[in-house]
């Protein structure tokens, strides 16, 4: 399996965005992930990432985790037609099912009861307008008469997923390429490999064996209160040091034990404000970049 390692560059505001994208270019970093938190000063991931692909000629750049239910699939599909038009190979979108805070959820509106419902019909769609010149389609939700959202990429974008639920989990088997999870231990990722594959063969069609990803924070120090206090509500009765790397060489250990659990994707976050971006891309490049292969 091919390891490739990834940066969040997290909550980074618009200020620093430019010179953070710098270096990651500068520094041969594979990829730069930008989440979806609309309340935050964060750049937005399409706008962050089609500035960070028009400044840069390798650095590729993800969605992680941009949310798709309450987005309409052909806007959507038109934005990442063109985004692989300006930079082929390197737009990397993952999409989820809901915002992981709980105040920004209306700002994705779907009928009461229907969000999963949805998120499948928008997934459909969204395939069959990047890989089809012209799509006529009628669903529960949406319904296009001859759509098309321009030059379509050369190779078909793959479509990653997040969510570690079973049914987040069967939904990657059945509709996606690629899964991308969090704060989960390296025995509970390789189990959800597992019911991806099941769902995959179930649905007669095949998740590549190095398109499982997870996304690790990496704390210098104790793990922050606010990430110990997001553990504590999403994953309860599950130690924060088990999900949550000790510095550099407990991201190693933790790298290593995920591949041997089947992942090969991995997108690292400092736990909190610290230490400085230059000094944690220094220590990414000399301590985890030689993980690569």
């Amino acid at each position: 399996m091919k390891v490739r390692i990834g940066i969040s560059l997290g909550a980074a505001e618009p200020a620093d965005f430019a010179a953070a994208v710098d270096l990651l270019e500068a520094s041969r970093v594979d990829s730069l992930w930008l989440p979806e938190t609309v309340y935050t000063p964060a750049v937005e991931p399409f706008i962050g990432i089609a500035f960070a692909l028009a400044r840069t000629t390798r650095l590729k750049a993800g969605s992680g985790i941009s949310v798709l239910p309450g987005r309409h699939p052909v806007l959507v599909a038109k934005q990442l037609a063109s985004l692989a038009g300006l930079a082929p190979g390197r737009v990397l979108p993952v999409f989820g099912l809901q915002p992981a805070a709980p105040a920004e959820r209306d700002l994705f509106p779907v009928p009461a009861g229907q969000r999963a419902a949805v998120f499948d019909e928008a997934l459909t769609l969204l395939r069959l307008l990047l890989t089809s010149p012209s799509v006529t389609f009628s669903g529960s939700f949406f319904s296009v008469d001859g759509a098309s959202v321009g030059p379509l990429p050369g190779k078909p974008l793959d479509i990653w997923l997040g969510g570690t639920a079973p049914a987040g989990l069967r939904r990657v088997g059945r509709l996606a390429d690629g899964w991308l999870g969090s704060l989960l231990t390296p025995d509970e990722a390789g189990a959800a490999v597992r019911v991806i594959n099941e769902a995959a063969d179930a649905a007669g069609r095949e998740v590549e064996p190095d398109h499982f990803g997870l996304s690790i924070p990496v704390a210098f120090g104790p793990v922050p209160a606010t990430l110990a206090a997001s553990i504590a509500r999403r994953r309860p009765g599950t130690a924060p040091a088990d999900l949550v790397a000790d510095g550099w060489a407990g991201a190693r250990r933790m790298i290593a034990a995920y591949v041997e659990a089947g992942l090969s994707k991995f997108v690292v976050r400092a736990a909190g404000g610290e230490p400085p971006l230059t000094e944690f891309v220094a220590g990414f490049s000399a301590e985890l970049m030689p993980l690569q292969n």
